[in-house]
Order: C-alpha cells, then sequence, then structure tokens
C-alpha cells in the first residue's frame, strides 16, 4: 500500500561481512569505519531478505534507512508501506515481494573460491536457492591482479571434474586481467572467482546462493578444517555451452550491462548539473568524487563508496557536482 510518508533519496546503513578473504580497502579506499580487528570481505549497501534466506533469520535481513524522516526504518518497511512510490512500475522478487536487486562493495586480500551461481532452471526444480546473476565494477587494483571467469573453450563436463579431482580445475577457467574502471557482466551459470588484490563494486539479483567448487585448499583459521564445497550442486549449474572468457565492458560507453534484470550505466560530471532520466527507481553508487542528489526540496549529499536510491515517484532528480564525480546507475526493467 501507499504511505502518505514523503518520498526523497535514501540513504542507508552498510552491512559488514567478515570473510576469510577479505581485508581492510573498505576503510582505506572507500572510507567505512570497519569493525577493528576482523578481516571485511563484504559490505553490503542494498539488500533485501525474507526470513531464512540470511544466516537462517527468523526476521526480514533488510538495509536499515541511515538519512531523513525515515531514519532506522529498513527497506522492505518502504516497500511495504510506500508501495509503488517506492518501486514504481518495477516487479518485486520472488513471493516475498523483496526489493529486486543486491549491492555490495568486495574487498579480496585472497582469492575467492572458484564458484558459479544457480540459473533459473536450477531454481525452478530447488525452490531453496536463488537465481544470481551480478556484473562487477571494478574500483581498485593491486599490481598484476585478475580474475578467473568463463571456461577455455570446449572444456567438458568430464574434463572438468577430471580437475576437480586432481586439483587443477582453475587451470580450465579463462584468467583475465582488471584494472580500474573494467566492468564484467556474469550471469548465472558462469564460473568465475574474484582474484586477490580486487575491490570491486557488486549488482546482482538478490540471492545469497553460492556453489564453491574449488577453494585452492583454502583452511579456514577459525576452524581448522577447509570450507564446504558444493560441487554436485555446481555442475548442475555450470553452463558448458558458454566457453570463453568473460569480457571487460567498453567503458566508453555509457552503457555497461543490460540484463533482463538491470541494466548498469557510468556517469560522469566534472561539474553542473545533470538530470536523472526517471520514471522507475534509480540506484546510485559513487565510485569517483562526490556531489548531491536533489529531489524537489530534497538536498543529499553522496561521497565517495556511498550508494542512493532514488525512489520512483521523487521530482525531478538530478545530480549536482562542483569537482568531479563519476557513479554507477543501476534501473529495471518495467
Amino acid at each position: 500500500m501507499s504511505s502518505s510518508a514523503k518520498v526523497y533519496p535514501l540513504k542507508f546503513r552498510p552491512r559488514f561481512v567478515e570473510k576469510i578473504w577479505g581485508g581492510h580497502k573498505l576503510d582505506t579506499v572507500l572510507g567505512k569505519p570497519l569493525p577493528t580487528g576482523k578481516l571485511i570481505g563484504e559490505s553490503w549497501e542494498l539488500y533485501d531478505f525474507p526470513p531464512g534466506v540470511v544466516e537462517n533469520s527468523d526476521q526480514w535481513v533488510s538495509s536499515e534507512i541511515a538519512n531523513g524522516a525515515l531514519t532506522g526504518r529498513s527497506l522492505h518497511w518502504a516497500v511495504q508501506e510506500l508501495g509503488a512510490d517506492l518501486y514504481g512500475s518495477i516487479s518485486l522478487s520472488g513471493q516475498h515481494g523483496q526489493f529486486p536487486i543486491l549491492i555490495k562493495f568486495l574487498d579480496a586480500r585472497e582469492d575467492l573460491s572458484v564458484q558459479v551461481h544457480p540459473d533459473q532452471t536450477y531454481v525452478d526444480a530447488n525452490p531453496s536457492a536463488h537465481l544470481k546473476t551480478e556484473a562487477w565494477y571494478v574500483i581498485q587494483t593491486d599490481p598484476r591482479s585478475r580474475l578467473l571467469g568463463g571456461l577455455k573453450p570446449q572444456i567438458t563436463r568430464n574434463e572438468f571434474e577430471r580437475a576437480l579431482r586432481n586439483g587443477t580445475v582453475d587451470r580450465l577457467i579463462e584468467s583475465v586481467s582488471a584494472e580500474a574502471g573494467d566492468c564484467f557482466y556474469l550471469p548465472s551459470g558462469t564460473v568465475h572467482a574474484l582474484g586477490a588484490g580486487m575491490l570491486v563494486a557488486e549488482v546482482q539479483t538478490p540471492s545469497d546462493t553460492t556453489f564453491r567448487v574449488y577453494d585452492f585448499g583454502r583452511i579456514n583459521p577459525s576452524t581448522g578444517a577447509q570450507r564446504k564445497l558444493h560441487v554436485e550442486e555446481a555442475l548442475q549449474c555450470i553452463d558448458f555451452g558458454a566457453s570463453g572468457a568473460v569480457k571487460a565492458v567498453d567503458v566508453a560507453s555509457s552503457t555497461l550491462v543490460e540484463s533482463p534484470f538491470f541494466s548498469l550505466h557510468r556517469r560522469t560530471l566534472s561539474k553542473g548539473t545533470q538530470k536523472l532520466e526517471q520514471e522507475r527507481p534509480c540506484v546510485l553508487i559513487v565510485v569517483e568524487g562526490a556531489g548531491c542528489v536533489r529531489t524537489g526540496d530534497d538536498w543529499v549529499p553522496v561521497n565517495h563508496g556511498e550508494v542512493v536510491l532514488i525512489p520512483a515517484a521523487a521530482r525531478a532528480p538530478h545530480v549536482e557536482v562542483d569537482a568531479g564525480c563519476a557513479w554507477l546507475e543501476v534501473t529495471f526493467p518495467s
């Protein structure tokens, strides 16, 4: 239902997730105040999950609004109470009505596991799994950083299974160099691993379903054991017909990704005002500099590493910049 509450650009409190491969770049590069003594691999910036999906929670796990009159309310509260004023004509996700995007920053101090996410066919047969298609925008890298993405040509399932048994599966996956400003699109079914030294913004469908197929023999220091793998599930999801390395999108084009679930654009402005063409909600992720978002009489500053959701009913949304800003703009199909 729709509420009488006024809509305005919404910012959220990040949710920091400890990972054995995490580091400190969310603080040193993006300026986020991290908890001390922990390796933080993920900062969840915009998320909305029903009970039971994240850490077996018995409640919704949903972003907390951090600015304006709705401070302290959750994103899911806004979905329910603001209704179409928030999400316009876009379709919500799943039977529970989730907001249809998940946005994170990832800091890979070490290589992530080789993994795959389920496609719609797997999800239809396994209701506890959730489809996951994603894109990575590279914010910062260490020298010689690379990612693994896509099978090498003509790799079969049998070859892949043999490589799993002898611990050489990473040799069957394309190694792709990466640098700041690159963008990679990873549809469900793509075998991939984020490489050590990379800090990325991740835009994805709202899913936390990941099947690890290979983890470089890594030991979890808190348990003294290797992390759990999901080989059988992964083999059912890998698209063995889609060989070839994932490609960096040409950043000369402002449109980075067009998918059935979201579109991703890169915008830059040295100074002045840029109107946001909007009939549906959009999300801005600031990747360089700073600026502010105005909608009607509302003025919300946004800095490097911050995310803002602009509701569908916000009036005349535009970005104002004094000294240079670049941002990713996430939009949705109707």
